[in-house]
């Protein structure tokens, strides 16, 4: 009897033994793999992927970066991107321009500068490890694709900076008449470090600034390396402004790239974030909804006194007396780059 229920015991204990391990062995799946991992696969196939990341993905190669102020088309343009079949940029980071930030400062010191060289961190030794960090969050945040792309829109004010540890990339500067700019910015909140939200005085003064900022390093790169696009002409005109855009970038024409909306969500297509203050409009397809948007909200004090409060705006080709301007008859920029190479005597390979 003792022997009996011995066996039934072991027998259970045996059983749920052999049920627990099946269990947990049906439960368990192989983590994914990493974007990077995928990149590898895509681009290296069998090739040694212990190798850095830097080895695999050389100096060279040529990274798209879209950027310029905020609330400019910078969004719709990465989207319209995202849709090409041998692109992908993915949502904004947010790190990288921060980073390029901090390795500004470290040049714009003088003893900051004295000490690193000091210690050995030179100017090469810090170029290396920032390429190196912003080739890691571009290739791992999103899928793999033939040519990656990155739209931060404050990552251009380092454009100059970017052109130098990356020989081979290629800017698309997003440009929008600043007073629609800065309405976006105020009535949907876009927190900006250094913007008076209550003030249009204010932030339209600091646009101006920020622009120009931008502008002068896209103007010194020179028209093979940056592209300025007008937000109103992307929206009038997808289709004439999209394929001066890929023939700049050297990509065959992709149809998929005028209607972005098909693709969101789905593999290859478009990502979006659900935290991007542009999300909600790029849902849909290219509109010229918001190009006068602006009117009628502005104090009439800031409009009288605009042509000196942003001058860039006349340097864009907007009348800065117009409200609003007819966006179908936009003066074109004066002479883009006729000035580019006195401005590039005066650029310096590292970040204002």
């Amino acid at each position: 009897m003792r022997t009996t229920r011995s066996s039934l015991l072991l027998g259970c204990v045996l059983l749920c033994s052999a049920s627990l391990l099946y269990l947990g062995m049906s439960g368990m799946e192989c983590p994914p793999k990493s974007h990077r991992y995928r990149w590898m696969e895509l681009h290296m196939g069998s090739a040694n992927r212990s190798m850095t990341l830097s080895e695999h993905f050389p100096e060279d190669t040529p990274l798209i970066f879209i950027g310029g102020f905020p609330r400019s088309g910078t969004t719709l343009m990465r989207v319209m991107l995202d849709a090409h079949n041998a692109v992908r940029c993915g949502e904004e980071t947010r790190v990288i321009p921060r980073l390029l930030t901090m390795r500004a400062s470290w040049s714009r010191s003088v003893k900051e500068r004295i000490r690193l060289d000091e210690a050995g961190v030179t100017d090469q030794v810090l170029d290396s490890a920032v390429r190196a960090f912003l080739l890691e969050v571009i290739v791992g945040h999103g899928e793999p694709a033939p040519r990656l792309c990155n739209k931060d829109p404050f990552a251009l004010k380092s454009l100059s900076y970017l052109a130098h540890i990356f020989p081979k990339a290629k800017f698309v500067l997003m440009l929008r008449d600043g007073r629609a700019a800065i309405h976006s910015v105020i009535s949907r909140k876009v927190t900006i470090s250094g913007f008076d939200l209550t003030s249009y005085r204010d932030c339209l003064t600091k646009w101006s600034s920020a622009v120009e900022t931008m502008f002068n390093q896209c103007l010194a790169a020179g028209d093979s390396r940056c592209l300025p696009v007008h937000y109103e002409q992307l929206v009038l005109h997808p289709e004439e402004q999209m394929r001066k855009l890929l023939h700049f970038l050297e990509l065959q024409w992709d149809p998929s790239v005028l209607h972005h909306e098909e693709l969101i969500g789905k593999a290859g297509g478009v990502s979006l974030s659900k935290v991007e203050r542009s999300t909600d409009q790029v849902m849909k397809p290219v509109n010229t909804d918001a190009l006068s948007k602006w009117v009628g909200h502005i104090p009439s004090d800031v409009l009288n006194d605009m042509a000196e409060i942003a001058p860039m705006l006349s340097r864009l080709g907007y009348d800065p007396h117009a409200n609003p301007p007819d966006y179908q008859k936009t003066e074109p920029m004066m002479s883009l780059f006729n000035f580019s190479q006195t401005l590039k005597a005066t650029e310096t390979p590292h970040p204002s």
